[in-house]
């Protein structure tokens, strides 16, 4: 089985060839709030539910801030209503890096 984690980079990847991707997980800075969250799609005793991705991509030439968000939170879709929680994100392009 994969960890969240490799799903996540191996989809951004895949969807937006980045020149750089870096993700981490602080799910245990969130600890305190991610053991009341229940329900389907909620797994909080495996963590990885809080990221931070910072990504550079050609793919976002072109965007403005919230298209590349947007973009980025419908390629992880599947990942959002499994579990994940919250994703902090910085997204640039080559230029902008």
């Amino acid at each position: 089985m994969t960890s969240r984690s490799d799903r996540i980079r191996a989809i951004l990847a895949e969807r937006f060839a980045p020149g750089l991707l870096e993700l981490k997980d602080d799910s245990a800075k969130h600890a305190s709030h991610i053991g009341r969250m229940t329900g389907p799609g909620h797994a909080p005793e495996a963590g990885e539910t809080h990221y931070r991705l910072k990504m550079v991509a050609e793919a976002f030439r072109g965007m403005n801030r919230v298209a590349r968000q947007r973009a980025v939170n419908e390629a992880l879709k599947a990942e959002f209503e499994t579990g994940l929680h919250a994703l902090s994100l910085d997204l640039k392009t080559p230029d902008e890096a």
